[in-house]
């Protein structure tokens, strides 16, 4: 729970709300910090809720991974596709659980190197919760692939709750099968993070990234505040926390 907490107040846009929040309570002491730190809150939420300014986070991000070049050249011998979230009870599917938006980007991508590759391809997520009737993020992943994408899934690693633990079990899965290298998708922001974390477990990567954000072109509209630009700048946060919490341990 206090890890979680923590987290919250770390990421946008509630670590800025807070810092507005100090600003006017510092006022009544200190007049001009107070309105210094809210107005430094407050410009920083505007920012970082444009898609342009998201840019800041993002783009040196995504500058760490490149796209794949070639797949069916990389020597690789199986693909690992990560998971995200998960829609619970979704209506139009008969009230199954399905992969949120994230999952079906990297689902996609996954699907197209599979049907270009032939490779045996194994989804990694857990966070199930059978005796309340939520599959892990690793069943619902399979069944996208195999039931809207049609690509076969050969192995399904549903034990993992976070990045590591995704490395750490789809490793044994796939040693076990003589498996050594492998195509690893996942989001662009999150492929540093997620790479390091596959050669730590002792497997060869071959990084495969999909949603480039920041290689969109510039409009106007990017420098209007919305909730892509603060969902990117969130996602952003996220990994920079990710990486330096990967760093210490």
């Amino acid at each position: 729970m206090i890890d979680i907490l923590v987290r919250v107040l770390l990421m946008p846009p509630m670590s800025l709300i807070v810092l507005i929040l100090a600003g006017y309570a510092l006022r009544r002491r200190w007049p001009r910090c107070g309105r210094a730190v809210s107005r430094l809150g407050l410009a920083a939420l505007l920012v970082l809720s444009t898609n342009a300014g998201s840019l800041l986070l993002v783009r040196p991000l995504e500058q760490l991974t490149a796209p794949l070049a070639d797949a069916g050249a990389s020597g690789a011998q199986a693909i690992v596709v990560l998971a995200a979230g998960n829609v619970h009870a979704a209506p139009e599917y008969g009230g199954a659980d399905i992969p949120d938006d994230i999952a079906l980007l990297r689902l996609r991508y996954a699907a197209r190197l599979q049907h270009a590759t032939n490779l045996p391809l194994l989804v990694s997520g857990g966070n199930g919760e059978p005796d309340k009737g939520i599959p892990p993020k690793a069943v619902t992943m399979a069944r996208a692939l195999r039931e809207d994408f049609r690509t076969p899934v050969a192995w399904t690693e549903e034990r993992s709750a976070d990045t590591s633990q995704n490395a750490r079990y789809s490793a044994a899965l796939l040693k076990a099968a003589g498996v050594r290298r492998v195509l690893l998708v996942t989001h662009a922001m999150h492929m540093p993070r997620a790479e390091r974390a596959f050669r730590a477990a002792g497997l060869d990567v071959v990084p495969a990234p999909t949603m480039f954000y920041s290689r969109s072109r510039l409009t106007p509209l990017m420098f209007v505040p919305g909730w892509s630009g603060m969902f990117r700048s969130y996602y952003a946060t996220h990994e920079w926390i990710g990486l330096a919490w990967q760093r210490l341990h």
